[in-house]
């Protein structure tokens, strides 16, 4: 998928005028959060798992390349095969070669961000190969012929009628002539269209939540289990996982399970948690007869042991971006890549530069609620700042931009001036504000493009403070 975060100033002001889309965004927020904070709240020690599941991996990754190496042996124990890609060629390379050694003409694919990372689908397109994808809402998107807007919920940002539409439009020459419009009926049309696909399928494509180094197993979680059948069906099974997937035993991936449903859709757990092992074997009755495992690199070991290395603590819930109002506001497309809202503000520019993706970090208002709900507590608006330090470093960024942070920090150099000119703006501020609210800000109106901003009181902080510690004394 071609990175295209450079336009994102661009897309995120059509996304805000997007009426469909803003009515999509504004209903999958509040389920979302809602949904989380119930889970949460009847979890007592949701805590106590957030330190455990932290600890987890952190130890694994302090040890990765020995739970790597392990995990690999543990799978050609059980007679699968472990592959190494460095990079996202190298990834898409051994999978169009395991697809052709197979002679496939069909392939089926679960919902895979990593697989999205690296390209899979186009690669697959230029081998020739047909793949269907069978999570419902990569379906979705992929008749739409768009990249997912949210990790989790990949067609989060298109309404009920905009499904309808698309299923009319091409279920039609297969013969489902009714328009459908209950999300109920739209299911049940998508299954019958999809069935024969899993039934003609010689590879299945998945990714995976956790890889067990104890075991050899890939752990997969879904609420519609299509990615069962995508990994029993076909004669061949291909999994395609970043390194930092790997967790050490069976009862830590278990505890990493619990934080993960709750803060992802707000279920106990979801309603799918497949784990597989190998191929199939003596009397097992289904499973492929070839078992793959593809562990893509791709730069997650240049963060490893640096400021960003909290970032591979991430198990892909969502939930900072179902918290994030710029997400919220702006959609996942606008982001111009595989990985969204916060997260994907801090691993875009780690994985295709700042140069590409430089807008993404100052995309973000700083409020911390991304960290707050954070299973694995990633200090995600630290790891934003430190993008943009090092964007100013490295002399990027608009001349304006750069022009400014060097005025303000030759004036925060000089506290007395400092002060001065503080006040005087917070008492113009003041007075222009009317019922204590701006509705235009004077060098600044993309505050106030879409909302009323809170007029200052007419003081400083450092002078209220002052005050009050004068009447404190006294």
């Amino acid at each position: 998928m071609e990175a295209l975060s450079r336009h994102f100033p661009v897309r995120s002001v059509a996304a805000m005028n997007n009426p469909d889309l803003q009515a999509a965004m504004g209903r999958a927020k509040g389920g979302f959060i809602g949904k989380r904070r119930r889970a949460v709240e009847g979890l007592p020690e949701f805590e106590a798992l957030r330190v455990a599941g932290r600890e987890i991996k952190e130890h694994t990754l302090s040890h990765l390349d020995y739970y790597l190496e392990h995990f690999e042996e543990r799978v050609a124990a059980s007679g699968g095969t472990v592959h190494w890609a460095d990079s996202a060629q190298d990834a898409c390379r051994i999978v169009v070669d395991l697809c052709r050694n197979a002679e496939a003409r069909h392939v089926t694919k679960g919902k895979s961000m990593v697989g999205e990372e690296i390209g899979i689908n186009e690669a697959l397109e230029a081998a020739g190969i047909e793949r269907m994808e069978t999570d419902l809402g990569e379906y979705i998107i992929q008749l739409a012929g768009e990249p997912p807007s949210h990790i989790i919920a990949p067609a989060v940002h298109k309404t009920r009628q905009q499904v309808s539409e698309l299923f009319h439009r091409h279920h039609g020459p297969l013969g489902y002539t009714e328009v459908q419009s209950e999300v109920a009926a739209l299911v049940d049309e998508a299954r019958q269209v999809l069935r024969d696909k899993f039934l003609d399928a010689d590879v299945g494509i998945t990714g995976a939540n956790f890889l067990v180094a104890e075991t050899g197993s890939v752990v997969l979680v879904t609420n519609e289990g299509n990615a069962d059948l995508t990994n029993t069906l076909p004669r061949v099974h291909i999994v395609t996982a970043g390194i930092e997937k790997v967790v050490p035993t069976l009862e830590d991936a278990s505890t990493l399970l619990r934080l993960l449903a709750r803060s992802a859709t707000g279920q106990e757990m979801s309603t799918y948690t497949t784990v597989s092992t190998g191929p199939r074997a003596g009397e097992d009755l289904d499973g492929p007869e070839e078992f793959h495992v593809v562990l893509v690199d791709n730069g997650r070991s240049q963060m490893l042991g640096n400021e960003f290395h909290p970032m591979l603590r991430c198990i892909r819930c969502g939930a900072c971006m179902n918290h994030c109002p710029v997400y919220s506001s702006v959609g996942g497309h606008a982001y111009g890549w595989v990985y969204v809202g916060p997260m994907g503000s801090v691993l875009t520019p780690l994985m295709v530069g700042l140069e590409e993706a430089g807008h993404l970090p100052n995309a973000c208002t700083l409020n911390g609620r991304c960290e707050e709900v954070c299973p694995v507590g990633i200090p995600l608006p630290g790891m934003l700042r430190s993008l943009r330090r090092r964007q100013f470093e490295d002399g990027l960024g608009s001349r304006r931009a750069r022009l400014g942070l060097a005025a303000w920090s030759w004036l925060v150099r000089r506290p007395r001036l400092y002060r001065r000119l503080v006040a005087l703006g917070v008492r113009a501020l003041s007075l222009l504000g009317r019922g204590g609210r701006l509705r235009r800000l004077p060098l600044a109106s993309g505050w106030t493009g879409a909302r009323d901003l809170p007029a200052p009181s007419g003081r400083t902080f450092v002078s209220a403070w002052r005050d009050q510690a004068r009447r404190s004394v006294r």
